[in-house]
């Protein structure tokens, strides 16, 4: 019978790794209840429980997953538990021309404003009964800075083959800080496994974020996590996939703002290729049509990753 763990994690890892202890060992089908810090290390009352830089709840160890298997992390919950997050000052540079990088404002605003020895920080009030965002400070005179929320995770993966053990700042075959908006409640994540146990780690809550995360953040917050793991014996996957009620979609997963967007596109329109062909019954020729007539490439992070969706409405 499946079980519900509630877990909170009282040490937190900023690198996907084989080496650290399990936080819970778990098996397939069975129901996960945790939580994740923000980005700077802070929980849901503010108070700092591990440093900044993407701080992981995790690893958890999956039950009879080895490697050259793969799992599916459905995310029952990803839910705001804070009435206040904070993003960056401006957009990144690497998002514009040189022509107008010469021009754009210094990225200090205000000293320790939202952190201690930071001044490139901006407060956002979340309401968690409306589930909207609201730029605190500054006020824009132009127009008001409110959104409806999207919860969603920056960050989730495994830990990747080998002895290799990537901060939690890039991205990769393995997941990572893949900072894909479509990573939210009602989601599953595809991805692959180079460890036995797979070891999942998962973190960096986002109340709202553009496609291409161009401030190099979203409004960043502590979030409720609820999921469960399904293990598929023998599936090997190239890499991140991610399916919705409406899409699925495949994730040429590189590290952000350090990637060629145009080797992320063909990562991913290789891997939905293979993915039509495999699991749809599409022929090539086929697969390679509906790509051409259907697919959405989103920029998952700016010179970074590029993801592929292709609508269910147009699979068997």
């Amino acid at each position: 019978m499946s079980k519900v763990h509630e877990v909170v994690a009282t040490t937190y890892y900023r690198t996907f790794s084989r080496f650290y202890p399990v936080l819970a060992h778990i098996e397939p089908g069975d129901t996960v209840v945790t939580k994740a810090l923000d980005s700077g290390g802070q929980d849901l009352n503010g108070k700092h429980l591990s440093e900044s830089g993407n701080p992981l709840t995790g690893p958890f160890f999956i039950e009879g997953a080895e490697p050259g298997d793969s799992i599916s992390v459905d995310l029952k919950k990803v839910r705001l538990n804070r009435n206040w997050g904070y993003t960056s000052y401006r957009l990144g540079l690497v998002s514009m021309t040189p022509a107008h990088v010469v021009d754009v404002y210094s990225s200090h605003y205000e000293q320790d404003l939202v952190r201690t020895g930071r001044a490139d920080m901006l407060p956002w009030d979340i309401d968690l009964e409306p589930n909207t965002v609201r730029a605190r400070n500054p006020k824009s005179k132009t127009k008001n800075l409110e959104f409806d929320a999207l919860p969603m995770l920056g960050c989730i993966g495994v830990a990747p083959a080998g002895d290799f053990t990537p901060t939690s700042g890039p991205s990769g075959p393995y997941g990572g800080n893949i900072d894909y908006n479509q990573v939210r409640e009602g989601a599953t994540v595809h991805l692959p496994v180079y460890q036995p146990g797979a070891l999942l780690y998962l973190g960096d809550g986002h109340a709202l974020q553009a496609d291409g995360e161009p401030l190099g953040t979203g409004i960043e917050t502590s979030m409720d996590i609820e999921f469960s793991v399904s293990l598929h014996k023998g599936r090997e996957l190239t890499g991140p996939r991610v399916e919705n009620e409406s899409h699925i979609s495949s994730v040429g997963s590189q590290p952000e703002f350090s990637s060629s967007l145009n080797v992320g596109l063909q990562m991913a329109t290789s891997d939905m290729a293979a993915w039509l062909t495999a699991d749809h019954g599409f022929e090539d020729w086929a697969a390679h049509q509906l790509i051409g007539m259907v697919g959405i490439y989103d920029v998952v992070t700016v010179a970074g990753s590029v993801a592929l969706r292709i609508p269910k409405a147009n699979l068997p």
